[in-house]
């Protein structure tokens, strides 16, 4: 998977990725989904042991345009999971308390807990994307925050939590073809906003927007992925075959046991 991972300091042009490759996987979608099954079981027991441990703390962030897969992706790749020690933060239009504090405050009270794994469904990051492009704040509040928000990570990372980043890759035609699904199947229909339109209409401006957020923020301690999503059964192998490998390579060990438990007879 380390062909997408953002080196950091690297300058993005999303036009370089195509949202379209799957030469990750020598495989078809039918193998595709028979491997994200395996990768399912493995990430359920993971997910076991890291609660158990209570050692680290897992932070996912998924980004993308409208359609990307953002909720598709938690639902294929966490399928299984004990929702015990995995949940989901949303992070809708902020509230009034919200508002009256600093951008990152309402982001820090759902960041993990030891032994917790925390999916960030949009994050912080919409505080340089959609306040940027529909000027809710001026540009010298939001261009400082590339910096606010490594900063914030880094603090993050240094206190124990793992951060992967995932930006879902999709193209115009493809979103035009979700959009329309939506609009078509009468079960998606409550997912459609004539908002939506809105905003595709200004979709050069959330690529350059992106590409500065990938570019300013993917560092060491908190990597960003560009995830090919056009096609969804390889998005859900991309994201979770990283998440895998992340979690054996922190050789996690279950908890010593009480003594002497051989000698107890249960009546």
């Amino acid at each position: 998977m380390k062909q997408y991972l953002i080196k950091p300091g690297s300058r993005i042009d999303l036009d370089e990725w195509d949202p379209s490759d799957n030469s990750a996987f020598d495989g078809d979608k039918k193998s595709a989904q028979e491997n994200l099954q395996e990768l399912n079981d493995e990430l359920s027991n993971l997910q076991e042991l890291f609660f158990a441990e209570h050692k680290h703390k897992l932070l996912i962030i998924l980004q993308g345009v409208d359609t990307s897969g953002k909720d598709g992706a938690i639902e294929h790749v966490f399928r299984g999971v004990n929702p015990q020690g995995v949940r989901v933060a949303n992070f809708k239009v902020p509230t009034q308390e919200e508002l009256d504090h600093d951008y990152l405050w309402r982001i820090h009270k759902q960041t993990p807990a030891k032994g917790e794994i925390v999916i960030f469904n949009r994050s912080h990051y919409e505080d340089v994307l959609v306040a940027r492009i529909h000027e809710l704040v001026p540009k010298k509040i939001w261009s400082r925050r590339y910096d606010q928000i490594n900063n914030f990570e880094r603090l993050l990372a240094n206190e124990g939590t793992i951060i992967l980043k995932f930006f879902l890759h999709i193209d115009l035609e493809e979103q035009k073809k979700r959009l329309q699904a939506r609009l078509d199947d009468p079960t998606k229909r409550w997912k459609f906003r004539t908002g939506d339109l809105k905003e595709r209409q200004l979709w050069p401006e959330y690529k350059k927007a992106f590409e500065d957020a990938l570019t300013k923020t993917s560092t060491d301690w908190a990597p960003w992925y560009i995830v090919p999503a056009n096609r969804k059964w390889f998005r859900n192998l991309v994201i979770g075959t990283t998440l895998v490998d992340t979690l054996k390579g922190l050789d996690m060990r279950y908890p010593e046991p009480e003594e002497n438990l051989d000698n107890v007879v249960i009546e």
